[in-house]
């Protein structure tokens, strides 16, 4: 078995080594749309709901749904997000870490070409701040966590 020195060409591969920039613009593009999920930990029901005003129970019937063993933020019928109100998220400062982790998902960058659709949908991406490969990767990994 060999051992792969740090740095190796495998490593050194990665498309976006260089740093990706992004900055949120509150477009609320990544809050509507097609439907999908928002996973949320118990954790993060709780401070949602704390910063709501409502109790942790009326905030999951409320706000959550269940999705076999885990769960999701409620969508609207027009596949906004429940949290989504006139001005952007209503609890932008208490959202979920898949939130907080856009648009440094996993699809998203998987190759340099899904960055660029990604751009296509949001202003942020290719604006602002300079990500590097690390913050990138943890980033990544916080909105695994759920």
């Amino acid at each position: 078995m060999q051992n792969r020195p740090i740095g190796s060409r495998a490593e050194r591969a990665v498309w976006y080594a260089a740093g990706l920039r992004f900055t949120c613009t509150r477009c609320r593009q990544c809050c509507t749309g097609a439907p999908g999920y928002v996973w949320v930990t118990q954790d993060e029901i709780a401070r949602m709901a704390a910063a709501s005003g409502l109790s942790v129970q009326e905030f999951a019937d409320s706000c959550c749904r269940r999705v076999w063993l885990r769960v999701s933020l409620k969508e609207r019928d027009n596949g906004d997000c429940i949290l989504l109100g006139e001005a952007g998220c209503r609890l932008y400062s208490m959202r979920p870490s898949q939130c907080r982790a856009f648009p440094f998902w996993e699809a998203n960058l998987r190759s340099r070409q899904a960055w660029e659709s990604v751009k296509a949908r949001c202003p942020g991406v290719g604006r602002g701040h300079l990500y590097t490969r690390q913050e990138i990767e943890q980033i990544l990994a916080l909105g695994q966590s759920t």
